[in-house]
């Protein structure tokens, strides 16, 4: 079932800075948790040969960073520009709206400059699966048309394969080898339904968001995917047996108390299985939005940008799943753009980017002028050379709920910089943590337990530098620590 709705647009008067007619077209694809395990990435065991040659005509960022690693209030910081400190989303309950009525979406800036703005899936939050099909947390605003498909994976639910019976499959390691085509699954019809509107607009430029909705938990892929997989070739990340000792309590997931669920090794490498299964069903459907454009002569005047709304675990730290971590599994995201006659396509890009440049970057790509109260900055300069000086720096955080491991609200706050990342928890006083990347990229020795005078430096300018870009505070907004 496919699901139509036209958005009521915002009745303002607005006159577009440049004409519409030669303007390139915008493809905006999100795919959901999706983490680096891609092949333009480094990650030799998965097989994501659509996404990759993206990345080889584009330009990749390799240490793309997301501003709250969980899916409404990521999503709600890369539509709006904004860090979640500024629109007081920390949680999946709460809209951007109730503190930001009137802020203007990245795709409303190009309804305003005449473009058509659809989206067909997940842009912006989804109870996943319950929601899919329907508008999920959308902004209607942000579009003039909204496709909601919903697939075979629906009917299928009472097949899915749950290692954790006691949690409902959205949140659980759950999976399934789906029996039909790729064109049968919500995904497969959202890639369908992106195609469709793109080969219909033939009078003006588009500005479309294709969300896809896996690799999501349930990890529902057709069998073919499974079969990429041998279970035989899979093996759990490794970690030192004393990993855990050093890292404060706050940083673990609430969701995930207990290394691996308590999972036996088999079950724990078949939803491995599973989720790089969804990733190259993904990426497949990836590969016939990109083909459309090449067929269609779309290509040399479309901006693409592929972006996952935050990275994901797969059992790191000893036993670390999905995500709302501040280590790098979870704050790295994939960030892809390739925009027609940028100088660097197919270079990849290491420099400290953060998911907030997005919206500026498109908008500016796009000949428009972006807004001066956004937060993030322009790329241009590296998508032109991805090897330029650049001096940036990320921040991510994350709330963590009052429960039996936390007395009250821990908010956890997080900078990365070219060589460290430094992270706080209650400012400090529920633990901090501090990784040497040059030494230690898997973020397994933590310096800032017992610091020599050198380390104490490094920690108290990362300490300046965190203050100067994020408050770090409990937010002064409603909270529901339930839907955290």
């Amino acid at each position: 079932m496919i699901r139509y709705v036209l958005a009521l647009v915002a009745a303002v008067s607005f006159s577009p800075l440049v004409s519409a007619a030669d303007s390139p077209n915008v493809l905006f694809i999100a795919v959901d948790d999706l983490a680096c395990t891609l092949g333009c990435y480094g990650d030799r065991f998965a097989k994501t040969p659509n996404i990759d040659r993206l990345a080889a005509s584009g330009v990749c960022f390799e240490n793309a960073y997301n501003q709250l690693p969980l899916c409404n209030p990521t999503r709600a910081s890369v539509m709006t520009g904004r860090r979640p400190d500024e629109i007081g989303v920390y949680d999946l309950d709460r809209h951007f709206r109730d503190q930001l009525p009137d802020v203007v979406t990245l795709p409303q800036v190009f309804q305003r400059h005449g473009y058509a703005a659809a989206r067909v899936g997940k842009i912006y939050h989804y109870n996943v699966p319950a929601s899919i099909g329907t508008n999920g947390f959308d902004d209607p605003p942000s579009w003039d048309l909204t496709v909601n498909p919903k697939g075979r994976d629906k009917d299928d639910e009472s097949l899915v394969i749950n290692a954790e019976p006691d949690r409902k499959i959205s949140a659980a390691l759950s999976w399934l080898a789906a029996d039909g085509s790729d064109q049968q699954q919500t995904d497969g019809m959202i890639a369908s339904e992106a195609i469709r509107l793109m080969q219909s607009y033939n009078d003006k430029p588009f500005f479309l968001g294709v969300g896809f909705f896996r690799p999501h938990t349930p990890y529902i892929a057709p069998k073919k995917y499974f079969d990429l997989y041998p279970l035989d070739s899979i093996s759990l990340p490794y970690a030192p047996d004393d990993d855990r000792d050093d890292i404060p309590t706050a940083a673990f997931a609430h969701n995930c108390p207990i290394p691996n669920y308590n999972l036996d090794p088999l079950t724990l490498r078949k939803a491995i299985q599973a989720y790089y299964a969804c990733v190259s069903f993904v990426d497949a459907q990836v590969g016939r939005l990109l083909t459309e454009l090449e067929q269609s002569e779309l290509a040399d005047n479309t901006i693409v940008v592929l972006w996952s709304d935050h990275g994901y675990h797969l059992g790191e730290h000893n036993g670390i799943w999905q995500k709302r971590t501040l280590f790098e599994q979870s704050a790295k995201s994939p960030l892809i753009i390739r925009v027609p006659g940028a100088n660097g396509n197919g270079t990849p890009c290491r420099r400290i980017v953060e998911f907030v440049d997005i919206y500026p970057t498109v908008v500016a790509a796009a000949g428009f002028q972006p807004a001066d109260d956004l937060s993030g900055r322009d790329l241009a300069p590296l998508l032109a050379d991805p090897l330029a000086t650049w001096g940036g720096q990320a921040v991510t955080q994350v709330l963590r709920p009052a429960d039996d491991r936390l007395a009250t609200q821990v908010m956890g706050c997080s900078i990365r910089t070219d060589r460290y990342r430094y992270t706080e928890w209650a400012e400090g006083d529920q633990g901090v943590e501090l990784y040497d990347h040059h030494s230690d990229p898997m973020e397994f020795h933590n310096l800032a337990v017992d610091p020599d005078s050198r380390i104490q430096a490094v920690i108290d300018d990362l300490k300046k530098r965190l203050r100067q870009k994020a408050s770090g505070r409990i937010p002064n907004v409603p909270v529901n620590p339930a839907r955290l």
